[in-house]
């Protein structure tokens, strides 16, 4: 996989706020069966950007916290890092990760993420679904990235999300 184009020039206050997860690679460090998946981002007055990870697995709510920031500050570049602040009881979890917004359109309403490997794609939504229409053309765009797409497993989310 060649590394793949990575959105330009993104206004970080723009892109703060709730998102919701519509679809992902599974990952080791996220519950399989986790619902209404969902990021709420908080830019602080230093740059970095609080990040909240919230899932429901079972009906109880699971979170992770970590810290954001850019991987160059001297680029344009939506290339982040992500700190997560992990207990030490889960030695397994990367402690950073790669996070590059790949596509994000012009309204700020739905974005796809991954990373410099295949390990973690993202889709993303202001809401808790996303039209057929604009779901295909992120994961076109994740296709011609080099993303094995077969791997995508939309994540179920109840509307009105829990509060």
């Amino acid at each position: 996989m060649g590394e793949p184009e990575v959105v330009k020039g993104v206004d970080l206050e723009r892109y703060m706020g709730r998102w919701y997860e519509i679809a992902s690679f599974p990952s080791f460090f996220q519950p399989t069966n986790g619902e209404n998946t969902r990021a709420t981002y908080i830019l602080n007055s230093n740059g970095t950007v609080d990040v909240l990870n919230e899932t429901w697995n079972n009906g109880k709510r699971e979170s992770i916290h970590g810290i954001a920031y850019k991987a160059d500050p001297n680029s344009d570049e939506a290339k982040l890092k992500v700190r997560f602040l992990v207990p030490p009881f889960l030695p397994f979890i990367p402690a950073v990760g790669d996070y590059w917004i790949l596509y994000l359109d012009q309204d700020y309403q739905f974005a796809l993420i991954g990373g410099p490997t295949e390990l973690f794609l993202w889709i993303l939504s202001r809401q808790t679904y996303l039209d057929d229409e604009s779901y295909n053309k992120l994961v076109q765009k994740a296709k011609d990235d080099g993303y094995d797409v077969t791997k995508l497993h939309k994540t179920p989310q109840s509307n009105p999300p829990p509060q």
